[in-house]
């Protein structure tokens, strides 16, 4: 079955194996092919152009500081605004997936992130640029998280961890190349213009979307707006695998949080004192090891997922050595920056595809639950990352990372129990097949 665009799609439950089957229009019922790689490709680059209006600030902390008469030691609070949307986004936002028409909510969504970026780009004083990274933050998530849903959602269950995976690389890839446009754009054009294309491209993506995005019927949750975020709790009380990926997730993002945040105050200072676009093109360098992560989602949908964990983990926490010497040499910080991206996509693809499993009707509700422990996580380290380089320099932020990493594998050795990895997807359905045969 081949999914055009403006096709209808009706989602059918099989309870006895916990898959999802989809039929065009209203009649006939089907196992979906796998999905086109030109729809695959635009979630993608959905998803990327859609979070980087989170990571915009980031390369431009120093700059915003000086504007706006922010010390350099609290400057991480700009960061910690749009965490506090995204955490608002996942808790009452997102979760809309499953009770409302996606398609529709994802057009409105992106409409109002065009409006909030102009906010942001015409700010006169602190008190509306927070409000403005508070609700980029709200916007920029809900747009993100909200796309990677509804691919799981039209998704086989035997292709969704590559079809999570390479929505999930198109995140990575878009909050890494974030920083090298909003360092080229700053540069040429003062850190508001950032904020002023990325409205544009909003606009663009708004044309593109509802163009290409295929059609869903509405959701049949049966829950009101109030029984749908309830639900939310009872997943984080019952699921075990959301309990134990969300606090890898919380770790890992932390200690990503922690380098991204600091890098810009010492390659902006002397004696490298690097120009904003040389800062925010280390990102490029950063994409070259979140697409090669790419195929966790593979690994996953064959049951390595606590295989892959465990190399990402260990590939998180030996990044730290060469991060600690990139000030000396930016070789190796290119290296660490490689291993750091190339680890954190990797848990974060084989996180959200051993989720996706667990409740094929709660796809927006468990990745809404899934990134509270990702805001969490980054907020905390943006806080701590900024503090902890006032107080003891890069040397600080190198050990406060390596202590976070050192942490995620210790908790992941000690929970692998836990939830060990399920057979492949697709094998579980070659199974079940031949036992139907």
């Amino acid at each position: 079955m081949k999914l055009e665009p403006g096709t209808e799609l009706v989602a059918e439950t099989d309870a006895t194996i916990g898959t999802t089957e989809r039929r065009p229009g209203t009649t006939g019922t089907a196992v979906a092919d796998k999905m086109p790689r030109s729809l695959v490709l635009l979630f993608a680059v959905a998803c990327g152009l859609s979070v980087a209006n989170v990571y915009y600030a980031q390369p431009l902390l120093d700059t915003m500081a000086q504007d706006f008469g922010i010390a350099r030691a609290s400057i991480g609070i700009v960061m910690t605004a749009t965490q506090i949307g995204c955490a608002l986004a996942l808790l009452l936002v997102v979760p809309l997936g499953d009770l409302l028409n996606r398609r529709r909510l994802v057009i409105v969504q992106l409409l109002l992130l065009g409006l909030t970026l102009v906010v942001v780009g015409i700010a006169p004083g602190q008190p509306m640029l927070l409000a403005g990274m508070v609700a980029v933050g709200l916007l920029g998530t809900a747009m993100t998280q909200g796309l990677i849903a509804y691919a799981a959602t039209l998704a086989a269950p035997a292709e969704r961890g590559r079809v999570v995976g390479a929505a999930a690389s198109g995140v990575v890839v878009g909050l890494l190349l974030a920083r090298s446009m909003a360092g080229l754009l700053a540069d040429l054009a003062g850190w508001r213009s950032v904020y002023f294309a990325s409205s544009a491209l909003a606009v663009l993506m708004i044309a593109v979307l509802s163009r290409m995005l295929p059609r869903q019927a509405q959701p049949t949750a049966g829950l009101s707006y109030l029984q749908l975020l309830r639900s939310m709790a009872t997943l984080l009380v019952q699921e075990r695998v959301l309990q134990v990926r969300g606090v890898l997730a919380m770790l890992m993002f932390a200690a990503f949080s922690v380098f991204w945040t600091s890098l810009v105050l010492p390659l902006s200072e002397p004696p490298l004192s690097l120009s904003h676009s040389a800062i925010g093109a280390f990102g490029l360098v950063g994409a070259v090891g979140a697409l090669a992560a790419a195929r966790a989602g593979h690994m996953a949908d064959r049951g390595l997922g606590q295989w892959t964990t465990g190399l990402a983990l260990a590939l998180l926490l030996a990044c730290w050595l060469p991060i600690g010497f990139g000030l000396q040499s930016l070789w190796a910080l290119m290296l660490g920056i490689i291993a750091l991206d190339l680890g954190g996509q990797a848990i974060h693809v084989t996180n959200q595809s051993m989720i996706f499993r667990t409740r094929p009707e709660a796809h927006s509700r468990l990745v809404g639950c899934y990134m509270l422990f990702y805001s969490v996580g980054s907020g905390a380290g943006a806080i701590a990352s900024t503090l902890v380089y006032a107080w003891a320099g890069w040397a600080g932020v190198c050990l406060l990372g390596a202590g976070i990493s050192a942490a995620a594998l210790l908790f992941w050795a000690l929970t692998a129990h836990l939830t060990p990895a399920a057979r492949g997807i697709a094998a579980g359905l070659a199974d079940q097949s031949a036992s139907g045969s």
